[in-house]
């Protein structure tokens, strides 16, 4: 919405300028929910999902709520992976609800019409809605690691800000990594690498080979980070 409205009082944002797709958006308003989700992958997601990940087992530690959970039948391994069906739950929403906010202000606006996309091809709106929902799922999917990662370190303390802040810190760390050229190598193996790969749902033909390589990816963390929380938790003497 503050994109939106950035744009709509202000002058024509010139070619080039800003990120990418914001001089689109005075012509077709749908740009408004390609330019939010751009914006948003690298800091805003990570710190939304850094927080609800790291608050997991961690908030239900400092609450002093966790070792009932546990008194209940329930068991540890379930407790676990509802927990992170909650987070990346999250994951699925955030990005979706911002792409479809993005795309009714943006219509509200703006005119909206046919889509051009980055191959040069054109689509109708209608079309251009679906690839909305394809970029959700392909962030969904890139955050789906990093939710691991914060329900593994919400496993090792009862404080939930500190679980939130090293969730968040290892994200950054991942992106400042992926940019230094001296790490080229270790570039494929960050689970930030693959972030900004959705402009491939913005071609046509939908471009696939960056979805599966992220997804693969993603799974690899799911599975070692997984392994990692599931091996701490259940060895873990809960005292609160």
């Amino acid at each position: 919405m503050l994109i939106a409205v950035a744009v709509k009082v202000s002058s024509a944002v010139p070619p080039g300028r800003g990120p990418a797709f914001l001089d689109r958006i005075t012509q077709n308003g749908l740009f408004v929910a390609f330019t939010a989700m751009l914006v948003s992958v690298p800091l805003f997601m990570p710190l939304a999902v850094g927080v609800v990940a790291g608050d997991t087992i961690a908030g239900e530690a400092s609450l002093g709520t966790l070792r009932y959970l546990l008194v209940a039948p329930a068991g540890r391994v379930r407790l676990l992976l509802v927990k992170y069906a909650g987070a990346v739950a999250f994951c699925i929403v955030a990005p979706l609800t911002i792409g479809l906010v993005g795309a009714a202000i943006g219509a509200a606006l703006f005119p909206v019409g046919p889509v051009t996309l980055l191959s040069g091809g054109v689509i109708q709106p209608a079309e251009a809605a679906v690839r909305i929902v394809l970029i959700a799922a392909y962030i969904a999917v890139s955050l789906a690691g990093l939710s691991a990662i914060g329900l593994f370190l919400s496993t090792m303390t009862v404080v939930p800000v500190g679980a939130m802040a090293a969730t968040v810190v290892v994200s950054v760390v991942s992106e400042v990594l992926d940019q230094l050229a001296q790490l080229e190598w270790l570039h494929p193996w960050l689970f930030s690498h693959y972030w900004l790969g959705f402009g491939d749902m913005l071609r046509q033909p939908v471009l696939w080979d960056s979805f599966a390589a992220n997804g693969l990816l993603q799974a690899g963390y799911v599975a070692v980070f997984g392994a990692l929380a599931y091996g701490r938790f259940v060895t873990k003497d809960v005292l609160s």
